[in-house]
């Protein structure tokens, strides 16, 4: 049993289950859309299909805990499968600088997310917490790869990273609640 301090809010599992299921999905849609414009002979390309089919498995495993636990997906799925596919496609034909870019912006988000979650559970869900550190590490591999592959050196770096960032941030909200 957790205890709360006065005033502490209980962790809303389900929120969690919600925003996780999404980003996963949207994870899986950037990478889809970078690989679409930058093809599978790229020099990037075997590094990102490797992300994708990490953030993939994320994605059924979260799956699977919303179904077992009767939770529903966001109603903004439509929203995340054309936007993650918009923000990898954009960004991969900016350059690859700028995909990876991206994918250091998004990680860094969800690397802070993901703590954020482990601080509210505590001991109180084992399941979902194993499950988010065991993410959380390879999310930051992925934001680790993409800095060692020139993230810094896209066009205008801190613009299109703040800008995506606060895109992540405005998603995470949107996902809990809708």
């Amino acid at each position: 049993m957790t205890l709360r301090r006065p005033g502490e809010r209980k962790a809303d599992r389900a929120a969690m289950l919600r925003v996780d299921q999404a980003g996963e999905f949207g994870a899986t849609r950037i990478y889809a859309g970078q690989l679409a414009v930058l093809g599978d002979r790229h020099p990037m390309a075997r590094a990102i299909a490797g992300m994708a089919a990490q953030e993939e498995r994320h994605r059924v495993h979260f799956d699977a805990m919303l179904n077992r636990r009767g939770v529903r997906p966001t109603l903004l799925a439509p929203l995340w499968d054309r936007a993650g596919f918009a923000l990898g496609a954009i960004t991969a034909a900016i350059g690859p600088e700028a995909a990876m870019a991206c994918t250091a912006a998004v990680e860094t988000e969800i690397d802070h997310h993901y703590d954020e979650q482990l601080g509210e559970l505590g001991d109180g869900d084992p399941e979902l917490a194993e499950a988010v550190r065991e993410f959380q590490a390879e999310e930051v591999e992925h934001r680790d790869i993409a800095f060692a592959s020139g993230a810094e050196n896209a066009p205008a770096y801190p613009l299109l990273s703040g800008l995506i960032r606060l895109g992540c941030r405005t998603a995470i909200a949107l996902s809990k609640r809708i």
